[in-house]
């Protein structure tokens, strides 16, 4: 019975078209195109000929996981528990990636073979997801195909190693190569060396071998004489894997190339015409349910993608949203509105840098010297101004006149009614989608605890005002001129979340909090690790270390992986406030099997918070 509903399956599909996915990491619009004067790619200059350039699309994120969490099930990572970098999530029983509607649909479905959803694939997502998974699969050839192939070498390691650049671009023509003297495309917040041009060069020679992969895959289709009956779109996953644009918001980050070719007979009007070029705002997360409508089949009701083509085409965005949030060792909370023209980004923790120390953007040999130039005091003022102290709770960037975002506009009253409508737009959103991102990591892994995933901890019954208080909460901590004591009001709320942001913000606001100090102190016994530690850090910040200083290392000493690392920030963050506790951070750094089981970012931390300790101490007065 089983086999004969898969082959009436089958034959129901069996009009409808391949899809082919050709995906590839860590790459801006530096295509031919897209306009980029310098880069070589006549393949997909070819299939942009021949189909749809989309030039405003965007990732829901600025680095992989997030965002792929995000692509296949069309849904926000920050809704469904997938928006830290390197997280494990779970997800209720009736959100499935989109491959599952395809495969009950009778479609062949082939991934090659990159997943990094950051959930447990489940079962009849996929007929085959490995690096040999390939539409030539199928037993039965008259069957549809959706199939994905993933292009790693653009990735940002091939522009940090040396041996993988050499490795992934050995088979280049002389033709092919770039002069780095003659690039004309450096940002203007890299300082102009011979190692950003180095970098700048090694991008695109990157990309253009990614260029050479995937015109093979379209030479496969055409030798299997399939090239007339699939839909072939080609996407980058975020931006170029250079500083200030991978983990980051700005357009460099969250910009990517996305062209869709759609053989004639599949065309719905004028949709998918030869050579064309849109506006037309798309998110990453709109690609599976597009896939779906082209294949026929509507979205689920939860889904918040929205198909751009096919028999279920929805209306057209007015805004495009993404988040930052953890990236590996430190949080960084920061979202993102953009319409066509205007970007807005809203920072949530503006008294940490843009550029923390995190260990893996750090082995670029381009961060690694932006960072000596600053503290040689070698910057101009663009280029250094990512190294600040704190940020701006609010930017606004017109991309038309500023392409590469830097002249913040969020203060000027020109610009005001601009500023309110994407604000509003913003903190609309947060609440809309129910935004994860706003809940400390390690409340939201208790409460995935209780309920068996992420997507219903706002959403069960009675929620809806809890999230609409965090958000608020939220909000109002990290405004510069919050009124401390309407902070203060969070503290006595019965969610762990909105007491948390009450003690961040009044920890912003010191000294003016000073009248709160009991209440904090207090809070110190929270039955939440992590308005423990946000009490902690308030303290310090209102000169009282001694304080806090037990509870911080209690954090490290008993708690969980995500306790550990909040604890830990902590102790980084207040510099010589806890030379007291060094001998602690040392011995949490001694072989511990608990430790490094499942702490690297906590030994990261504590390992950079010792070394700053022992600068300052060497230091001659």
């Amino acid at each position: 019975m089983a086999l004969l509903m898969c082959l009436i399956s089958i034959a129901q599909a069996s009009d409808r078209p391949n899809i082919l996915w050709i995906s590839c990491e860590d790459i801006s619009p530096h295509i031919g195109c897209f306009g980029d004067p310098h880069a070589i790619t006549p393949n997909i200059d070819q299939l942009a000929k021949e189909g749809v350039r989309y030039t405003h699309a965007f990732t829901t994120a600025g680095v992989c996981a997030p965002c792929r969490s995000g692509i296949i099930t069309g849904m926000y990572q920050t809704s469904i528990g997938g928006h830290h970098m390197r997280c494990q999530t779970q997800l209720p029983d009736y959100i499935h990636p989109f491959p599952t509607y395809l495969k009950k649909a009778g479609y062949y479905t082939s991934n090659n073979s990159k997943t990094d959803y950051q959930f447990k694939v489940p079962k009849g997502v996929w007929d085959e997801s490995s690096g040999k998974a390939h539409w030539r699969g199928r037993k039965n050839k008259s069957q549809p195909f959706f199939s994905i192939f993933n292009y790693t070498g653009c990735h940002e390691s091939g522009i940090a190693s040396a041996s993988k650049y050499k490795k992934v671009t050995e088979d280049l023509k002389p033709s092919q190569r770039q002069d780095p003297k003659a690039l004309t495309t450096l940002p203007p917040y890299y300082q102009d060396t011979p190692t950003a041009r180095e970098d700048w060069k090694r991008n695109y020679e990157l990309i253009t071998a990614m260029d050479a992969w995937a015109g093979d895959l379209v030479r496969q289709l055409k030798e299997d004489g399939l090239y007339e009956d699939t839909i072939i779109f080609f996407w980058s996953d975020h931006g170029i894997g250079l500083p200030r644009a991978k983990r980051w918001l700005y357009d460099s980050g969250t910009h990517i190339p996305l062209v869709v070719r759609i053989p004639e007979k599949y065309r719905k009007g004028d949709e998918g015409r030869p050579g064309s070029m849109t506006s037309q705002l798309i998110s990453s997360i709109d690609f599976g349910p597009t896939v779906l409508s082209l294949a026929g089949l509507e979205s689920p009701d939860h889904v918040q993608g929205v198909p751009f083509l096919g028999a279920h085409e929805g209306a057209p965005r007015d805004y495009v949203y993404g988040a930052r949030d953890r990236m590996d060792e430190r949080y960084d909370i920061i979202r993102m509105v953009r319409d066509e023209r205007f970007k807005y980004i809203r920072n949530y923790e503006p008294l940490k840098t843009w550029y923390q120390y995190m260990n893996t953007p750090e082995k670029g040999a381009l961060m690694k010297e932006l960072r000596e130039m600053h503290l040689a005091g070698r910057l101009n003022a663009t280029q250094d101004h990512y190294f600040k102290p704190t940020k701006a709770v609010e930017e606004l960037y017109d991309t038309e006149k500023d392409p590469h975002e830097i002249k913040n506009l969020a203060g000027n009253p020109e610009y005001a009614d601009v500023l309110k409508k994407l604000r509003a737009a913003h903190l609309k959103w947060v609440k809309e989608t129910r935004d994860l991102g706003l809940i400390p990591e390690p409340v939201l892994i208790e409460k995935q605890a209780e309920l068996g995933n992420q997507y219903e901890i706002l959403r069960q019954k009675g929620a809806e005002a809890a999230a609409d208080r965090i958000a608020e909460t939220a909000d109002l901590a990290s405004q510069t001129d919050a009124d401390v004591r309407e902070l203060a009001k969070g503290l006595d709320d019965e969610e762990p979340s909105v007491r948390y942001w009450a003690a961040v913000g009044l920890g912003n606001r010191a000294p003016e909090s000073r009248p709160m100090l009991r209440k904090l102190t207090a809070m110190l016994k929270d039955s939440s690790s992590a308005n423990r530690t946000a009490a902690a850090r308030a303290l310090c910040r209102l000169g009282q270390p001694e304080k806090a200083l037990p509870v911080l290392v209690s954090e490290i000493e008993k708690g969980a992986q995500w306790e550990r690392l909040h604890a830990a920030i902590v102790l980084d963050e207040i510099d010589g406030q806890a030379t007291p506790v060094k001998a602690d951070m040392k011995r949490f750094l001694a072989p511990r099997k608990d430790l490094y089981a499942n702490g690297k970012y906590v030994i990261r931390v504590l390992n950079r918070a010792l070394n700053q300790l022992n600068a300052t101490a060497n230091e001659v007065p």
